[in-house]
């Protein structure tokens, strides 16, 4: 695009079919109100005048928008806005009250760390919660002790195994998301994949980043645990220290899992096509340290 000094010296024709572009554009009474609402001169008008059309009418949107859904600009819940700089504008997309509103409301979402978990489970609340099933009701209740006690003593997190579907993660997620709005910073990591990924990055910087991280977060949900491929580093190295550390220091546990405890210390002796109890029951007495186990049978909500 030509700077002001170029527009000046281009050929007069050029300039000629500029000025009657923009000549036009002002006979739309909302185009011209917002020339003179910006006190935009001739000479920008004429340089940006299909930019100040898009900016002009996103505006207009703006000013008859109701909320974020009814939103129909480029970027909803943002306003393609121009800024005067002397002999030139530049144009930012500049969020709307609504948009404001909810990020404002979200806010407390920075302090949960999420690791291949889906999407929805990130706004996870507990006023959502289904709460016609009576199976729900101990869960409900050990939020409820939990999210007024923390901070005051010591407290154990929880072991939640039961039926696919069921809202095991969600309901956990929904405690995380409260605890959240009070700066308490949580992560939820999906177990086969953080172990894969994990894996990956070994001998770099990033892997002690994540591992340190996740050993030491204030709050912890291991989600899925006993649907990965067991090895004995995955079980070992990795899971061990990090239930060690979190044992010793007394942190929130939570885990979630398809599984009952003692299908979990099956699963936990078989490791590399080699089967050791004992580090499996070292594992399964650390769980029991940091966590009370609840059961959640109930149909598929997935469906």
């Amino acid at each position: 695009m030509k700077d002001v000094k170029e527009l000046i010296s281009m050929k007069e024709e050029d300039r000629i079919k500029l000025k009657q572009n923009y000549v036009k554009a002002l006979n739309d009474e909302d185009f011209s109100k917002f020339i003179k609402k910006y006190k935009i001169k001739e000479e920008l008008g004429l340089k940006y005048t299909s930019s100040l059309q898009d900016s002009c009418k996103e505006c207009k949107n703006c000013s008859m928008c109701k909320s974020l859904l009814e939103c129909s600009n480029n970027l909803p819940g943002f306003c393609y806005t121009p800024f005067v700089e002397k002999d030139m504008i530049t144009f930012s997309y500049v969020s709307c009250k609504y948009k404001n509103k909810e990020l404002e409301d979200n806010n407390y979402l920075e302090y949960v760390y999420l690791f291949d978990i889906p999407k929805e489970i990130k706004y996870a609340s507990l006023k959502d919660v289904y709460k016609d099933d009576k199976n729900r009701i101990p869960i409900i209740q050990f939020f409820k002790e939990f999210l007024k006690e923390y901070g005051n003593k010591e407290q154990k997190g929880l072991y939640l195994s039961g039926s696919f579907g069921s809202g095991k993660t969600y309901l956990i997620a929904a405690l995380f998301n409260e605890c959240a709005k009070k700066n308490i910073n949580s992560a939820i990591i999906y177990f086969p994949e953080f172990l894969r990924k994990l894996k990956s990055s070994f001998q770099s910087d990033l892997y002690e980043e994540r591992f340190d991280y996740i050993k030491k977060v204030p709050l912890l949900l291991i989600d899925d645990i006993g649907a990965e491929n067991l090895s004995a580093w995955g079980r070992d190295e990795i899971l061990g220290p990090i239930l060690q550390y979190r044992m010793d220091e007394h942190l929130p546990t939570f885990f979630t899992s398809n599984l009952s405890l003692e299908e979990l210390e099956d699963h936990m002796a078989v490791a590399s096509g080699k089967t050791d109890k004992v580090k499996a029951r070292r594992i399964l007495e650390r769980i029991k340290q940091l966590t009370e186990s609840l059961e959640l049978i109930g149909k598929n909500r997935r469906d």
